[in-house]
């Protein structure tokens, strides 16, 4: 006779583990938050909605991912925790019922020439294990594999202390790496253009020098002029005077009683600008790069970065190089093909690794495709390869617009990804503007009304019928669909575009007309950037406004990135007798307690920093003597802390009428950032502030062609209609708009549309369709056609 089993506990009972199914948030007043109090449930999908700037952000990774991060960094010891970045805890009255949080956001990957997708996701890892194990010949271990290790030896002999004597014993050892030691496994080699760095039929006394800041008065001019002849021209130096010159090694010199370095002028060179990040540099310095060097693919290694050993050994005639350069979904194929019990858990999770990537749409990309050049819908989908297989439950995911960079068609499998997460038991929260991903919540949280000071409210939250007879600015829009507009605009000539090839590109042929608003469209990886950057942004007269993060600290704000605050500090100097300089935080005029922050920082080691206001200033940045100083009435303080509408009108008339600054403030109304403060922290912007913070810097360059990258990333449905407006009054005003864009009713407001595909990657790279939105939708051949029919209004 078996055992009795044991009585199953009523359905009815709970235990009181199971009535944690909230996640409470209460009082936040994070960034514009005010006082906000938030319900969500668990192991549902939850999507946050408002126009951009109302503070979706701020509740979702400010408060709720940001405590999760920081309650798990404090698990760790404190010796672990002095090696992390330290957290404070956001400004909020109670959070109850988180779990650990993982974040997937649109930050770039690194930009580092080294790092590649398969580098950023380990599936290279795990290609250089499957080579090291069965490659042909054998070259070494893993490592042998990796473009990142170098091979080196050495021998030496060393002293040891044993047993009371001393002992000498000789050491050797050997690396064996798969680095290619001709570009130290960058793939491509620098040629520096030394005709760009100086005039050799002029002196150093003439200015024969023109690097960006090495003036013949300067130090720079006069160091050299120590170690070589001033008032000769370089074409007359002698051969050693040549090479001091160009390629001296650091050595101390004395010039004027002053100790100093000496350097060769291209290694001085290759260290203050080279070396750094080229989208880092100034305007000038940035232009002189770009002039002076010229990058080609290295001669030894073939641009694969490999060594001619790694390169050697193959699996079933293919080598490593060959792997990494294959489109993923014929590299999935070929793992797929192989059968060798020996390594059998590796091809295991080789395989689903390289399925998910297919999966989530970016089947077309490469292994060796550096992760610097992924879009930020790309790069937030490569950081989702990692997740998808993952076995944990009861995690807490957070996206930040997944459907960034994707085509209509491609966001119905971004939807199943997302409720595939939800579905294992997580909690999914995602902030999210697209009605065709909003519409498969299961909870909403709207927030707003508008952006800045007039959002940080809560207006609805609960399930999406409501929303949609919410009366709220979502609610109100979500249905909305475009027209095709019934008279489109005619070209006034023609940008040639003749055997594009750049990436996937097909021999591509196709003009570009000019004087009307183009759409260029396709599916993700169907070449249009490849089309539009490669071929049209490098021309003159055209301005190329793309994805690329704006950089600045919390010292920078709006009014330092567009150049506006050097026109009102000149203004306020004019007016009050004295230097601009005073009226920079950043400069003469900062509080001295606090160099010009506003609050001071005690940094308290592992734990958080605290952050006080400055008692001195009183968080206005500025000495005292500095604000005594009026313009119209109003203090630098004062027109730092006004919004950009207010200060459009103060600078527009009367006593502190500037039309330079008038001008930039009415590009940033245009842009729809007219709610900003000019003093606001960069820091402090959201995804889609930030894209149309820099659109409006780009509008004040000189040029015909304005080239734009999805200006709709980060923009609410309503915002999109004044993005409409603007392109309008861009195009009415003389100039060509050439838009990279998915949003459906940029397409249907298009003059042209330029269709690429038909698939992704070697299945696109070739133009499907080009001619009027009308005709796309009437011929119906494409899927952007297609999409674009079932979504304009009848």
């Amino acid at each position: 006779m078996g055992q009795a089993k044991p009585a199953s506990p009523p359905s009815a009972a709970r235990q009181v583990s199971d009535s944690h199914d909230l996640i409470r948030a209460h009082g936040v007043r994070v960034n514009n938050l005010k006082d906000v109090s938030v319900e969500l449930p668990k192991r549902r999908l939850t999507v946050f909605t408002g126009v951009s700037g109302s503070g979706k952000s701020s509740l979702v990774f400010g408060t709720i991912a940001a405590e999760s991060q920081r309650m798990i960094n404090e698990t760790y010891s404190a010796f672990v925790q002095g090696f992390m970045p330290t957290l404070a805890r956001p400004d909020v009255d109670v959070l109850e019922g988180l779990t650990t949080a993982i974040i997937v956001d649109q930050q770039r990957l690194g930009a580092d020439p080294r790092s590649t997708v398969g580098t950023a996701t380990d599936t290279n890892a795990m290609l250089r294990i499957l080579f090291s194990r069965l490659g042909q010949p054998h070259v070494g271990s893993a490592q042998a594999f990796s473009f990142n290790v170098p091979s080196v030896s050495g021998a030496g002999a060393i002293t040891l202390e044993r047993g009371g004597e001393t002992v000498r014993e000789s050491r050797s050892f050997t690396v064996t790496g798969g680095m290619c030691p001709r570009c130290e496994g960058r793939g491509s080699v620098t040629d520096i253009d030394l005709t760009q760095l100086f005039d050799e039929s002029k002196s150093l006394r003439e200015g024969a020098i023109t690097v960006p800041g090495y003036s013949a008065d300067g130090w720079f001019g006069r160091i050299f002029a120590a170690v070589v002849p001033a008032d000769v021209p370089i074409a007359r130096f002698t051969k050693k005077q040549r090479q001091d010159f160009l390629y001296g090694e650091a050595r101390r010199i004395k010039v004027d009683t002053i100790n100093l370095t000496f350097e060769g002028l291209i290694p001085k060179v290759q260290k203050s600008m080279l070396s750094k990040d080229i989208e880092a540099l100034q305007p000038h310095v940035r232009a002189f790069v770009e002039r002076a060097v010229t990058f080609t693919t290295c001669p030894d290694c073939g641009g694969t970065r490999l060594s001619a050993a790694a390169r050697s050994s193959r699996i079933g005639g293919i080598n490593i190089a060959d792997a990494c350069a294959m489109q993923i979904t014929d590299l999935a194929a070929w793992v797929g093909a192989l059968d060798e019990p020996s390594v059998a858990p590796l091809l295991t999770t080789l395989r689903h690794t390289l399925e998910s990537f297919v999966e989530i749409g970016l089947g077309y990309l490469s292994l060796d495709r550096p992760a610097g050049t992924l879009s930020g819908g790309e790069a937030q989908r490569v950081k989702m390869v990692r997740h998808l297989g993952s076995s944990l439950t009861d995690i807490t995911y957070v996206f930040d617009e997944p459907t960034t960079g994707l085509h209509p068609h491609d966001i119905q499998r971004m939807n199943d990804l997302l409720l595939r997460l939800r579905d294992k038991g997580n909690t999914v929260l995602v902030v999210e503007h697209k009605p065709e991903l909003i519409a498969i919540a299961d909870h909403v949280v709207d927030l707003g009304p508008g952006a800045g000071t007039a959002g940080g409210t809560i207006c609805y939250e609960g399930d999406v019928a409501g929303l949609r007879a919410s009366g709220t600015v979502t609610g109100r829009h979500f249905d909305d669909r475009a027209t095709l507009k019934p008279v489109v605009r005619t070209p006034s000539g023609a940008l040639e575009v003749r055997g594009a090839s750049t990436h996937n590109l097909q021999d591509v042929d196709v003009d570009i007309p000019l004087g009307v608003l183009v759409v260029v469209t396709g599916v993700a990886g169907s070449g249009k950037s490849s089309l539009i950057h490669g071929s049209v942004s490098g021309r003159e007269g055209v301005v190329s406004i793309d994805q690329g993060a704006i950089r600045g600290s919390r010292r920078s704000n709006p009014a330092t990135y567009t150049g506006l605050l050097d026109k009102i500090r000149t203004a306020f100097a004019r007016a009050n007798g004295v230097k601009p300089a005073l009226f920079s935080a950043n400069s003469e005029g900062a509080c001295p307690a606090c160099n010009g922050a506003g609050v001071i920082y005690t940094d308290l080691a592992m734990m958080a920093s605290v952050e006080t206001t400055c008692e001195e200033c009183g968080g206005k940045r500025f000495q005292a003597a500095v604000l005594e100083y009026r313009l119209g009435g109003r203090n630098i303080s004062e027109v730092l802390a006004m919004p950009v509408t207010e200060a459009l009108t103060f600078f527009g008339s009367g006593e502190a009428r500037v039309p330079a600054a008038h001008a930039i403030l009415g590009r940033l109304a245009d842009v729809g950032l007219g709610y900003l403060s000019l003093g606001q922290p960069l820091t402090t912007l959201s995804g889609g502030e930030r894209q149309r913070l820099k659109l409006a810097t780009h509008m004040g360059e000189q040029g015909g062609v304005y080239v734009l990258d999805e200006p709709t990333s980060g923009l609410h449905l309503a915002d999109v209609e004044q993005l409409l407006g603007l392109l309008d009054r861009l195009v009415d005003s003389g100039k060509s708009v050439i838009v990279i864009e998915h949003h459906q009713a940029v397409m249907a407001h298009a003059d042209w549309i330029i269709d690429l595909g038909p698939g992704a990657g070697k299945g696109g790279g070739q133009v499907v369709f080009t001619g009027p939105p009308a005709a796309l939708v009437a011929d119906r051949a494409s899927l952007t056609g297609q999409h674009l029919a079932a979504y304009v209004a009848p």
